[in-house]
């Protein structure tokens, strides 16, 4: 049975780790007869948005707390993460990939990716093993890899556009549909970069698990 490591980033699509694109991410490794690890880096989140009315709250949340929800309790800090104990990572999206793993939302192009995040990919990539990307946490793969590897997130011209200017070669993509680089191992989705239903979004990640497993 391979293991896959599931890396969170908090608990709410606006401020956190997606939450059907998380529980279906558990949902298809199951599915695939793979066992899985969820991790989350033990950091506070860039900020925490009220779900209800989409405004800012004036308080101050833990990612790995908040990922915890998800986990049901079941949970490490990515400190803890080594490429040694499985065989492949999988990122969901969520704004959390954007926000508290890296700063793409903000900075687009100049974004950077948390430092111990990225040591810990660079790992399983120095290791050859497969990394799966969804939604929005694909922009994180060109300051990951080198240049050029290919990914998708989707159809979104401006967010193609700054993935671009990072050294990444975008790849259209439809919400059921994947983008494999073979060379790199990376598997990317759009998910709910597109996604209107759980449905569609469930489908492209089936896909993603079971293509992240055949790498492994």
């Amino acid at each position: 049975m391979k293991k896959v490591a599931v890396i969170l980033s908090g608990c709410g699509v606006y401020d956190g780790a997606e939450i059907h694109e998380s529980v279906l991410t558990l949902l298809h490794l199951e599915r695939h007869h793979a066992s899985y690890q969820c991790f989350a880096p033990d950091i506070n989140q860039h900020h925490v948005i009220d779900h209800l009315t989409g405004d800012e709250m004036a308080e101050q949340r833990n990612v790995l707390v908040e990922a915890a929800r998800i986990a049901r309790g079941a949970i490490k800090p990515l400190s803890e993460l080594s490429p040694a104990g499985f065989d492949a990572v999988v990122l969901p999206g969520g704004f959390g990939a954007a926000k508290n793993l890296s700063d793409f939302a903000f900075k687009g192009a100049d974004a950077q990716v948390l430092p111990e995040l990225k040591q810990c990919l660079q790992a399983f990539v120095s290791a050859g093993k497969p990394v799966g990307f969804i939604c929005i946490a694909p922009a994180m793969i060109p300051l990951i890899y080198p240049a050029p590897v290919s990914l998708t997130i989707g159809t979104d011209a401006d967010t193609a556009e700054a993935i671009e200017q990072m050294g990444a070669l975008h790849v259209q993509c439809q919400v059921q549909d994947i983008v494999i680089d073979h060379q790199a191992k990376v598997v990317s989705t759009p998910a709910y970069m597109l996604a209107q239903s759980v449905t569609e979004a469930s489908e492209g990640i089936d896909k993603l698990i079971a293509a992240l497993l055949e790498l492994a």
